[in-house]
């Protein structure tokens, strides 16, 4: 399974454009971060966690030449607001993209894109088979997609476990459920927001905390707002097994 990283940044603290912080005038590319989500190419499958609004430009980026289903984690703009932008996948390949969301995300995308599901349909319509997520683990080809539900302040969404890799983001309390089910992580993704600490996101110190609980051999701190600092700086400071994600990262697990 081949996991990239297609952004690791956040709309939380972004800058003005005349900001002159270390990170915004940054030649370092791993300081380029844009809204958080990852693309995950199985056996059989591709998958993509969350389409937020750079969504076009990362797919383009990343060459990705394939997409069979978005999975979202909950209805926040950052985090939905591309999937309009699956209409070329759905023009190249011929095909439907599934998404699959919760009852309460599925709410939020038919407002924000109401004329995907009108009667009155036409050429062009972003076209998608939407699929409900429960707490139930269900199947993409061949993966078991396990949700993980976590809080985001007192929002419920949802993670996802696919095999030995599991992927948590705008998360602020864990659920004991969730943490058994965490159990046997090889390579873990977890939100680091920034240093201070934040009402619905973990900041640096407590996804450390969740890394070391959950003890899995690598964890990638995504998420991260400029006010995290510089990628260099950041990543000598790490613990051993830790390392701070990078658009374009990718890796195998």
């Amino acid at each position: 399974m081949k996991i990239t990283f297609l952004g690791t940044g956040t709309s939380q603290g972004i800058p003005v454009i005349t900001c002159r912080c270390a990170v915004c005038t940054s030649k370092d590319f791993k300081d380029k971060r844009l809204r958080t989500s990852v693309l995950i190419e199985t056996d059989d499958k591709t998958i993509v966690i969350d389409s937020g609004p750079d969504f076009r430009y990362q797919m383009l980026r990343a060459e990705a030449t394939d997409l069979d289903a978005i999975l979202f984690t909950h209805e926040h703009k950052d985090h939905v607001a591309g999937m309009d932008d699956i209409r070329p996948f759905n023009y190249m390949l011929h095909k439907n993209i599934d998404v699959y969301a919760a009852p309460r995300v599925q709410e939020a995308l038919k407002r924000e894109f109401s004329y995907i599901f009108t009667n009155v349909q036409y050429l062009g319509l972003p076209r998608i088979n939407l699929n409900t997520i429960t707490d139930a683990a269900f199947q993409i080809g061949a993966s078991t997609i396990v949700p993980l539900k976590v809080m985001h302040y007192k929002l419920p969404i949802h993670g996802f476990r696919i095999g030995d890799f599991s992927y948590i983001t705008d998360a602020k309390t864990i659920p004991e459920e969730t943490m058994k089910q965490l159990q046997g992580t090889r390579v873990l993704v977890v939100n680091a927001l920034q240093h201070t600490d934040h009402i619905s996101h973990f900041n640096l110190q407590e996804a450390l905390e969740f890394a070391r609980t959950v003890g899995a051999e690598q964890t990638y701190l995504t998420h991260v707002s400029h006010n995290l600092g510089r990628h260099e700086e950041v990543e000598k400071d790490l613990p051993a097994g830790v390392s701070l994600a990078y658009d374009t990262l990718s890796i195998f697990i």
